[in-house]
């Protein structure tokens, strides 16, 4: 069997595609940090969240030697913290978000980082990110919630720790 000379090159363009393919998945499922968010967060009564040890003042803990605990609630159409106050966080950290929703199914994203989930009411969706040097990102809603999901936004700083000490002794942590 003969095959012509521009089957060949289509062959070869097909099989370059699919290699290409697989790699370029393997390196977003290894290569990048790319993790899945699995149920170890556990799960909470979205009705209840005001009687929940960490939900019912959600904010920025320390956890250890720059390691931080940040509890966030979605809900239509903010985030708290996040909105209304920015999440504050010291550079050079280890900061660990759990994120859970007290209505309907949120997204949580950092924006211009690999940080993002979804916020589903009664599951706490917990993952950790390393922050560097101060900087700010965004926080944004990405699964539609409702008629001003476009507006559902938020701010994270990270700031030189001894302006995080600052502001936490002044209890704007």
């Amino acid at each position: 069997m003969e095959i012509h000379a521009y089957e060949k090159l289509w062959l070869g363009a097909a099989l370059l595609l699919i290699v290409g393919f697989i790699a370029t998945v393997s390196y977003g499922a290894i290569g990048a940090g790319v993790e899945m968010i699995d149920d170890e967060g556990g799960t909470v009564d979205p009705q209840a969240l005001d009687e929940h040890p960490q939900f019912s003042e959600p904010g920025v803990y320390q956890s250890g030697p720059n390691e931080y605990e940040v509890y966030v609630i979605a809900r239509q159409f903010a985030f708290q913290p996040g909105t209304g106050e920015p999440i504050r966080v010291p550079a050079d950290s280890t900061v660990t978000f759990h994120v859970t929703s007290a209505d309907v199914i949120h997204g949580f994203e950092v924006v211009g980082t690999n940080a993002n989930t979804m916020a589903v009411p009664g599951q706490i969706s917990t993952f950790t990110v390393e922050v560097e040097g101060p900087k700010e990102y965004g926080l944004l809603c990405n699964e539609y919630c409702g008629s001003a999901h476009h507006a559902m936004e938020g701010t994270m700083k990270v700031v030189p720790e001894d302006e995080f000490n600052a502001s936490a002794t002044a209890g704007g942590a």
